[in-house]
């Protein structure tokens, strides 16, 4: 039970998940792996999404890890079902953008989700769409450069401001709702909010995944009662990248 529960990112955008794991199970000892190095995810194709996740896998599974969350939309989108092909006696949790809360909230609104060119592309994103969009209308939006920012702890900054606003400005006041479909995503809340209104909704898919990583290792026996720990890898391996990760766990 004291095994770690591995947490995988694309970079340092999968911190925003970790941070609702560690109010969900603060008993738990977390492993956080992000490959910065290679972000971001967002714009490679699929194959080589599925090989840089399925290597991070058998990183953390040969870690000794008990379940695997990927915390990136990107990796899950393209490499979830592969994943769990590979280990099918493993607990592998994946995160999807928090389409279903959106319209549950506003069923016969507009909603737009914000995710990487690579989320939006996979199936899995289409078949969320198809399946919970009901009578609300969704639009799409993919912010090229966020993510960057982000790995540069720039989320909250001017450039990110500039950088979102060609891509929201146009859809100020007319949605109800939107979706962070990345989980790099929520560390720029505050330029979204000046851009689109400190009183739009925004949702994204951390909490429900801590819920179902609860869920999982609560059916399989596998909670770990206390006390927990947090350690920290990256593939980039810096000084200044592991203070990131300390600053947006916060």
């Amino acid at each position: 039970m004291s095994a770690p529960v591995a947490v995988f990112d694309s970079g340092v955008g999968g911190v925003s998940v970790l941070r609702c794991l560690l109010r969900e199970l603060p008993g738990e000892n977390f492993l956080f792996y992000g490959d910065s190095a290679n972000a971001p995810y967002g714009v490679r194709p699929t194959a080589e999404i599925r090989a840089l996740t399925l290597a991070a896998a058998r990183r953390l599974f040969g870690a000794g890890a008990k379940a695997l969350v990927v915390a990136c939309n990107t990796a899950t989108a393209a490499a979830i079902n592969e994943l769990r092909e590979a280990y099918p006696q493993k607990i592998v949790i994946g995160i999807e953008p928090a389409l279903k809360p959106a319209v549950d909230a506003f069923p016969h609104g507009t909603v737009a989700v914000m995710a990487t060119q690579a989320t939006l592309r996979e199936e899995k994103f289409h078949t969320l769409e198809a399946h919970f969009a009901g009578d609300c209308r969704i639009l799409t939006v993919s912010p090229a450069g966020l993510v960057e920012l982000v790995e540069r702890g720039m989320g909250d900054s001017p450039e990110a401001e500039a950088l979102l606003r060609p891509y929201l400005a146009p859809l100020a006041g007319k949605i109800d709702a939107l979706v962070l479909g990345c989980t790099h995503f929520p560390f720029a809340s505050a330029p979204i909010r000046r851009i689109l209104g400190e009183s739009l909704p925004l949702y994204d898919g951390g909490g429900g995944t801590a819920r179902e990583t609860r869920r999982r290792l609560a059916a399989a026996g596998l909670l770990n009662p206390g006390p927990g720990s947090l350690s920290w890898e990256n593939s980039l391996g810096t000084a200044q990248i592991y203070r990131l990760c300390e600053r947006l766990v916060r």
